[in-house]
């Protein structure tokens, strides 16, 4: 092993974006910065690439839309950046008594919203409700929001500060309890739960509330809880936090595998292995951008496959020809605009719950649409007109059901979630998507074993590990600057930087921000 002599204040383990955050924040504090990325590229999951051979359009192919990023970080790094607002929410397409038809939420909503209500569930109150329960929810995201570049809370800060019902109804009971007290129409139900889902394998009734936990997230960016879309792709996000990084002086390395780190609360050494042979750099501070379970065994442990985090996503991406007409009548360009809704009434996640929970391949597959170039045609490049892309985001498909044949269940997984779409047009959509150089369709699906393999997040899981609420317990110990940024770990020059961290989670930029400022206290 060659040694090279030279220390950094700080080395970031992984150059996703909340380790591009952490660097920008502190090379321009005055710090010594190292990034070590073990890809050729840095990103992590927030990247923008060509997918299909013989198409420039450059797609979104993990992370796929922004809403927690705080305007206040993007202003802080000087951040080129443009986040485009979808002119729809939603659009959930509906077959009732052999009908089709569909609920449209507008951005904002307005009368056609209104009326979507009042022709899907037959009258005022469904809307009426909808509009209570996100009045509600807006009203702890605008509590919740401004902490979250602050240190922790407490949770009887957050607690105070919203109504007895708002804190019962979305914190200390499961989220489908509320629902089902709240909502009686079950498209409406599910579209309300969803949220709760995205990327958590749980019942809406589960006792532990991890997906009270997720539908917080969802629902806070910003205090407003929109998600937007990155114009030029999400790696418009990872590109501008690395010209940031650098421009204030952070070296960055790709290409280099990070192997061990040796720490004590005194300091560490990171090792890694690149083209040009094995390396050790000393640190003061090591901040790790990888997942908790990855960062065990980079510090000496074993694997431990009884902790290992399970991820339970199905990601599709696919380059049309042309938008599928719907069998509703809806103009494609409303229908996919925002997100539009497959198979998760009230009633399919939770029989697509239960099946994956038994083991299977969900009979029906849950899942979520996104046409990202409706907003953003930048991300096509020269291409025919008619031309776009679609992101599918299927649930409850948990790595457990690719582990003994990966090839079948990722074929059957697909073949669901296709036809969970193709009940809702009038042609079915393979015979919208375009074909690359060799003539294959322009299809890619991702199991969490795929997310894994491609992006070291152990299980597939996209948060690192099971979220926690953004806040500390009352009687947490908030001794240390690491303990009030929720970015501690056992050793005292060790901080975890990214989704593992306690507000980490989604492209949000939080635990690279925390965790620099928790640095940044203790110099």
């Amino acid at each position: 092993m060659t040694s090279e002599q030279q220390a950094y204040h700080v080395v970031v383990v992984g150059g996703g974006h909340n380790g591009l955050v952490a660097a920008a924040y502190l090379a321009r504090a005055g710090l010594s910065v190292l990034v070590l990325e073990r890809l050729d590229h840095t990103g992590g999951a927030a990247i923008s690439a060509p997918a299909f051979s013989g198409h420039p359009a450059r797609l979104s192919r993990y992370s796929y839309l922004v809403s927690l990023l705080p305007e206040q970080l993007i202003a802080d790094l000087d951040l080129d950046l443009r986040l485009e607002s979808r002119s729809v929410a939603s659009y959930t397409p509906t077959i009732r008594d052999g009908r089709p038809g569909g609920l449209l939420v507008e951005r904002p909503a307005g009368e056609r919203t209104a009326e979507s209500f009042r022709h899907l569930t037959g009258g005022p109150a469904e809307y009426d409700a909808w509009n209570r329960f996100y009045a509600d929810v807006g009203d702890l995201a605008a509590v919740v929001a401004p902490t979250l570049l602050r240190p922790l809370p407490l949770e009887r800060e957050i607690r105070d500060r919203v109504s007895a019902e708002t804190w019962h109804d979305f914190v200390t009971t499961p989220l489908g309890e509320t629902i089902e007290a709240r909502f009686a129409d079950d498209t409406v139900r599910g579209i309300a739960a969803t949220d709760g889902l995205i990327g958590t394998f749980a019942s809406m009734r589960d006792p532990s509330l991890i997906q009270n936990r997720c539908f917080l997230y969802h629902l806070i960016g910003n205090g407003t809880g929109e998600w937007r879309v990155p114009v030029g792709g999400m790696g418009a996000v990872t590109d501008a936090l690395a010209r940031a990084a650098t421009a204030a002086g952070a070296e960055i390395r790709t290409s280099a595998g990070v192997s061990r780190i040796r720490a004590d609360d005194a300091g560490a050494e990171v090792s890694w292995d690149d083209a040009h042979g094995s390396h050790t750099v000393g640190a003061r501070y090591v901040l790790s951008n990888v997942a908790p379970w990855v960062l065990r065994i980079l510090l000496g442990d074993q694997e431990d496959p009884a902790t290992k985090p399970v991820g339970a996503q199905l990601k599709i991406n696919m380059l049309l020809d042309r938008l599928p007409r719907l069998r509703s009548g809806i103009d494609p360009e409303v229908a996919f605009a925002g997100t539009l809704h497959l198979a998760e009434d009230y009633t399919q996640l939770e029989a697509a719950y239960d099946d994956a929970a038994a083991g299977s391949v969900p009979s029906v597959l849950p899942g979520e649409i996104y046409c990202h170039s409706l907003t953003d045609p930048s991300i096509l490049g020269d291409v025919p007109a008619g031309t776009h892309t679609l992101t599918y985001f299927g649930l409850h498909t948990p790595a457990s059901l690719f582990d003994a044949d990966p090839e079948a269940a990722r074929d059957l997984a697909v073949r669901r979630a296709l036809d969970s779409l193709d009940q809702h047009l009038v042609e079915p959509i393979e015979s919208c998507l375009a074909t690359d150089a060799d003539g294959r369709p322009c299809l890619e699906a991702k199991t969490p074993q795929d997310v894994e393999r491609d992006l070291a997040m152990p299980g597939g899981h996209i948060f690192h590990g099971d979220l926690d609420w953004p806040w500390a317990a009352n009687r947490a110990r908030l001794d240390t600057p690491a303990q009030q940024w929720g970015v501690q770990t056992d050793i005292e020059s060790v901080l975890v930087c990214g989704s593992g961290s306690r507000r980490g989670g989604a492209v949000s930029g939080l635990g690279g921000h925390s965790a620099a400022q928790a640095v940044l206290a203790s110099l």
